[in-house]
């Protein structure tokens, strides 16, 4: 199966489902359960029309089986800029919603389930006044070297995006512990949740979210038009074989959908992972997170080679014949979650580091140089004085 052509969003809805409930016949009469659906398609296929599509053909006599993140969940929230005296701001919540049931019951504590989540992504704090259904953001700043907060004040676009964000994550966790407000809740569906967070985000964003969906019962459909974030998504969630991917495109001409299934690996992998570290080598914005795609990349390229491991592409440099050094400082950098939820800026050796690794990496294994201005070489480490394998222990014991 590699393309199936439907005539309207309904019918691809309605083939999602399908899958997600029946699996995926394979042969000798076996079938492939799918546990997770995801879903590359670019803006203007109708990724937000499908959403809504998928919600509504789970409605059956009031009763309803999907929670969704989409556009229509950001427009159930709202800000009241306090015209009339610009004192006390606050973002409204849509208590009309079902999606707010949790906050008929303030024994969920909902607003400490979603402030260390916020906390992953930004720098405000913020209360929740249940009764009202209000939101107030506060933020400390130096006020003659003292700490203050701030209340009301008005977030940033961004800051917003991220609160509602995470607004849903804490309510997608309650639904996936069976918490009895929202026990109902059978699928998720996620529609493009990083076209509201900045890329810096993406990986740590895709990978939280991943952690989620695994060892539960909820299914879930996301989608996605950002190459980075449907990557990760995808080497996340298919560790235990139960991820259906596709392409989702729309052809005009014949007026149908169409739905590719995207084979064994990601279609979009190698270029658009190294243009995102390529950019990232250029601009400075180097964090520890930025190791897992390098490893990422340099362990699907080993394999395509025959190689038994990723230390195969590391280009060997003098005072380190082996690769030790760098393959040990990958191996670090790139290990744990706090490389993927608690984003670090690199210190300026080990941005050298990677920036070396991967010139050389590009170097070794050619890509269309119009894509990859040269790299720049500021901020390299200088070569080893001590032996490679004693200074990559000592680098192990530092962090």
């Amino acid at each position: 199966m590699n393309e199936l052509t439907f005539n309207t969003l309904d019918d691809v809805a309605a083939h999602l489902r399908h899958v997600l409930k029946n699996g995926i016949p394979q042969p000798k009469n076996k079938v492939k359960n799918v546990k997770q659906t995801l879903l590359f398609a670019y803006n203007g296929t109708g990724k937000t029309r499908l959403s809504m599509a998928f919600k509504e053909q789970g409605k059956n006599e009031g009763k309803r089986d999907t929670l969704y993140f989409n556009a229509f969940t950001e427009d159930l929230f709202s800000w009241d800029n306090d015209l009339e005296d610009d004192a006390t701001r606050v973002l409204k919540l849509n208590k009309t919603s079902s999606f707010f049931d949790a906050l008929k019951d303030e024994d969920l504590d909902l607003e400490n389930q979603i402030r260390p989540l916020v906390q992953r992504y930004g720098d405000f704090n913020f209360l929740i006044d249940y009764e009202k259904g209000h939101v107030n953001f506060i933020r400390e700043v130096l006020v003659d070297n003292k700490a203050e907060n701030i209340e009301h004040i008005k977030v940033s676009r961004g800051e917003e995006n991220i609160f509602i964000w995470c607004f849903f994550l804490a309510i997608a966790q309650l639904a996936v512990d069976k918490q009895v407000t929202y026990n109902w809740v059978e699928y998720l569906y996620i529609d493009d949740p990083i076209s509201s967070l900045d890329d810096n985000n993406a990986i740590a964003v895709a990978s939280h979210l991943a952690q989620l969906l695994k060892n539960n019962t909820i299914k879930a459909v996301i989608s996605s038009h950002h190459t980075l974030f449907f990557n990760v998504m995808w080497n996340e969630l298919n560790e235990k074989k139960k991820l259906q991917p596709y392409f989702l495109s729309y052809d005009k001409e014949a007026q149908i959908y169409k739905l590719r299934y995207t084979n064994s690996t990601p279609f979009f992998h190698h270029v658009a992972l190294l243009e995102q570290l390529h950019k990232a080598a250029q601009s400075g914005d180097l964090f520890t997170y930025h190791f897992n795609i390098l490893r990422s990349i340099l362990e699907k390229t080993a394999t395509f080679h025959g190689f038994k491991n990723f230390s195969a592409c590391i280009e060997q440099e003098k005072d380190d014949p082996e690769g030790i050094l760098h393959a040990r400082i990958i191996n670090i950098l790139s290990h744990g979650n706090y490389s993927l939820f608690e984003p670090m800026e690199m210190t300026d050796e080990n941005k050298g580091h990677f920036r070396r690794i991967l010139r050389n990496f590009m170097n070794n294994y050619r890509f269309d140089p119009t894509l990859f201005p040269a790299l720049l070489v500021q901020q390299e480490p200088p070569a080893p004085q001590e032996p490679a394998v004693q200074q990559a222990e000592q680098l192990e014991e530092i962090n």
